[in-house]
């Protein structure tokens, strides 16, 4: 009956990537920020993390979230920002892979393909991403429209050579994004066969190197991190969003995954040289969707000035 059910799915998902995904009904959407004077640029960073493959809501009977979550649910709420908001960044912060029998059955193909039609700007890799091995996350990257951004996994003596970045710059309304990501070690985490000869760089001076690159040498008016190091721990040195912020001097902003943390609102800390840094982190099964609103000021010689910048956060509460 299981296999049954997931083979009607699949004839579900090939009408509806060919049509709009389903209707999302709301029961209230009160983050709307005020609107800036036109002297202002105002970029929307909305962003996911963990989705463990759960295309769809929970079930009823799910003791924790039932009917609540999934990709299907979280497009839609894209959607509707996006009538709203002129300039929408969409980030993912890894493990898009495991968590339901989609996975099983397609082998990610459903995930990335949804990521594509939601119109994703780019994502990091989760430790569960490699789930499958670099070959068979190889075989689904035809199906993201997307770039994968992982700058502390060295891929240069695997398949996976050349078929993700260390680093991505985006265009929105006049400004600059810089995008660099960082990934959990494998060792111990993931099995050796799954990762092969991925070497793993040390998350910090990786993340210092890129964000100094992208704010001084490409100028970028905005420097973001998808993380997949975690947010916390009780470990004081392990490698974590929090430490990260400590560390690093030209991060602007940490999106944050695997620990599966939810946040009422982004958490602001100081960074190595006493900037303020941005960390959020939106949960996980698609269940929250992550919000930051910047607002850029332009000088009158139309640069754009980042000191000047006002920003406020907000996760949606669970869909």
């Amino acid at each position: 009956m299981e296999e049954l059910k997931y083979q009607n799915r699949r004839s579900f998902f090939k009408k509806m990537f060919y049509g709009s995904v389903a209707t999302l009904f709301l029961n209230s959407f009160s983050f709307l920020p005020k609107k800036k004077k036109q002297s202002t640029i105002k970029l929307t960073i909305l962003h996911t993390n963990d989705m463990h493959s759960h295309i769809d809501p929970f079930d009823s009977n799910d003791k924790n979230y039932p009917n609540q979550g999934g990709m299907i649910k979280i497009a839609e709420l894209i959607k509707t920002i996006r009538k709203q908001e002129e300039n929408v960044l969409l980030l993912d912060a890894g493990d898009i892979f495991q968590g339901t029998p989609y996975f099983n059955y397609f082998k990610g193909e459903v995930e990335f393909k949804l990521m594509s039609i939601m119109q994703y700007d780019a994502s990091t890799m989760g430790n569960h991403d490699f789930d499958n091995g670099l070959k068979g996350f190889k075989n689904m990257l035809p199906h993201a429209n997307f770039p994968f951004i992982c700058s502390n996994y060295n891929f240069d003596n695997t398949i996976l050579k050349n078929k993700t970045h260390k680093f991505k710059i985006i265009q929105k309304g006049g400004l600059k994004i810089g995008l660099l990501g960082l990934g959990i070690k494998l060792e111990g985490l993931v099995p050796k066969e799954l990762y092969g000869a991925t070497e793993y760089l040390d998350p910090y001076s990786t993340a210092n190197h890129y964000a100094d690159l992208l704010k001084n040498k490409h100028k970028c008016d905005l420097v973001i991190c998808l993380s997949h190091l975690g947010y916390n721990y009780n470990e004081k040195n392990k490698p974590s969003d929090i430490n990260l912020s400590k560390k690093t001097s030209n991060i602007d902003v940490i999106i944050g995954g695997h620990t599966h943390t939810f946040l009422n609102e982004a958490t602001i800390k100081k960074n190595a040289i006493d900037k303020k840094i941005v960390i959020n982190q939106a949960g996980w099964g698609a269940l929250n969707l992550g919000r930051i609103d910047f607002y850029f000021s332009k000088k009158k010689s139309q640069q754009i000035d980042l000191d000047a910048h006002t920003f406020c956060t907000k996760n949606y509460a669970k869909i």
